[in-house]
């Protein structure tokens, strides 16, 4: 893919059989971003470890997000920062709203539900324990993104069946290809 990829796991840093695991092995030019605490994370921490991310960054990245990685995203985008990515890759976002959503993550909520400005495509499951299909609309309409329903995919991870997952890649692909790089 000709863009320059961050990668954000969601918590407990998508493990080896996850699909963002397999993608960064198969391109190691992609790089993972880095949290101190996968595991209690606080959400005005995740932020600024992406904003530090992006800022070393040469370009304007495309970032493809998982799970609680998405809400982070969401929050990074009405942060006030004034650097700018490529687009955003939105699988499975966890709803800080859901009863599922884990108690060890704060103030990861409410999700913001105002137009990112940036592309973004949303990938969602239809038997999602992290959020239901009616709200990952709701986020996709919010955010002005492009909806792709792939079914009853629990929450398209390793666990779910999800490995290499190769048609997410081709979705990825697609959308890079169309992603006007900014400056």
């Amino acid at each position: 893919m000709d863009c320059d990829v961050l990668i954000l796991a969601g918590m407990w840093n998508s493990g080896p059989t996850h699909w963002q695991s397999h993608w960064e092995n198969k391109y190691p030019q992609w790089k993972r971003v880095p949290h101190r605490d996968w595991n209690n994370p606080a959400c005005a921490e995740w932020v600024a470890e992406l904003d530090a991310a992006i800022a070393g960054c040469e370009g304007a990245p495309l970032l493809v997000a998982h799970s609680l990685s998405c809400s982070m995203l969401a929050q990074w985008a009405q942060s006030g920062s004034q650097l700018r990515i490529a687009g955003a890759f939105l699988v499975a976002p966890a709803d800080p709203e859901a009863p599922a959503f884990p108690t060890e993550a704060t103030g990861f909520g409410p999700m913001p539900m105002e137009a990112l400005p940036f592309p973004s495509i949303v990938i969602a499951s239809a038997s999602d324990d992290y959020v239901s299909i009616d709200r990952a609309r709701q986020f996709a309409l919010a955010w002005g993104s492009t909806l792709v329903e792939i079914g009853p995919a629990g929450h398209i991870n390793g666990d779910s069946g999800y490995g290499a997952w190769p048609e997410g890649e081709q979705m990825l692909a697609e959308f890079c290809a169309h992603v006007k790089m900014p400056p």
